[in-house]
């Protein structure tokens, strides 16, 4: 019985996951507890990370992800942090002190949202999402999904995987949207 129940279970929830039409119908919530439609990414090309500021890939990634952003963003490129601590505990502070400390530190001038379960029962719904998709599900902090301008998934990587390594893809991604809106005009 209790079987028959949880598949039931599984089963509405999997019918509302994939009801989801793409990244970009979610609403989260952001460092500063306001939610957030992540709609109005839509047009624009975004790479989601879960983040940590305690970990050995924090220097590094941090500081591509914010130059990725001021090379490409606001208007054609995002990158939408999802601080976590279910590796290694890694993010233990509050969102204000996160907020802080991305900003002060790093001087991130990118979306940070609330911190969130990335992985297991208690995933947020768009890293469920996520992992659905794309087949691949964070198993550190830094994991990367590339989007693209309707909220679909292109492309994941581990956080092995220098941010570096995917510029040339997401440049490539920016060219075509600044292109595209060339030929409207």
């Amino acid at each position: 019985m209790v079987a028959g129940a949880l598949t039931v279970f599984l089963t509405l929830f999997s019918l509302s996951a994939s009801k989801q039409k793409d990244v970009y119908t979610f609403k989260v919530v952001n460092s500063r507890g306001k939610l957030v439609s992540l709609e109005k990414y839509r047009g624009s090309v975004s790479l989601v990370v879960n983040v940590a500021s305690e970990c050995g890939f924090t220097d590094e990634h941090y500081k591509d992800l914010q130059q990725l952003q001021r090379d490409f963003g606001p208007y054609h490129f995002n990158v939408l942090a999802f601080p976590c601590n279910q590796f290694g505990q890694q993010e233990p502070g509050s969102d204000k002190e996160i907020d802080s400390f991305a900003r002060g530190v790093y001087g991130a001038s990118f979306p940070l949202f609330s911190k969130i379960s990335v992985v297991g029962t208690g995933a947020n719904n768009v890293y469920k999402y996520l992992a659905e998709l794309s087949g691949k599900e964070p198993d550190w902090n830094f994991w990367k999904y590339l989007i693209d301008v309707n909220g679909h998934v292109v492309d994941a990587w581990g956080p092995q995987t220098p941010v570096k390594e995917i510029r040339s893809r997401i440049a490539e991604m920016v060219r075509q949207i600044i292109l595209k809106k060339k030929e409207e005009l």
